[in-house]
């Protein structure tokens, strides 16, 4: 099992900076890719950014430039750093992990931190 807690959220001005932070325990060992999704009101979540841990990142066009994924395998520790935030950013920030485990894949969720940018 995996355990993901986020923090970090909060309510910024329009292009304001916040910066996100996912805490894992538990099997992390077991963890390969790790990213951050966002879901805003009655919209289907989305991926932001995505550690693959391979070395390569992934970011959503949307952010791209403006949002940076980190990772701190020491601290088992995942950040976003969230740079120009506009109000479109305004969402429930989820941390996501998945993790390799006797041949299959697992996927585990934070509980979401709050996210609002005010225009």
């Amino acid at each position: 099992q995996v355990q993901l807690v986020e923090s970090g959220g909060g309510l910024v001005q329009a292009g304001g900076s916040l910066r996100l932070s996912c805490a894992a325990s538990g099997s992390t060992f077991s963890i390969r890719a790790i990213g951050w999704y966002r879901q805003a009101p009655g919209k289907q979540r989305e991926s932001v950014a995505t550690d693959n841990g391979d070395g390569s990142t992934t970011y959503a066009s949307s952010v791209k430039g403006r949002f940076t994924i980190s990772r701190d395998n020491a601290k088992n520790m995942v950040y976003l750093q969230m740079n120009s935030l506009k109000p479109e950013d305004t969402a429930v920030y989820y941390c996501k992990a998945s993790a390799r485990r006797y041949g299959s894949t697992l996927e585990y969720w934070g509980q979401g931190t709050q996210v609002t940018v005010s225009s």
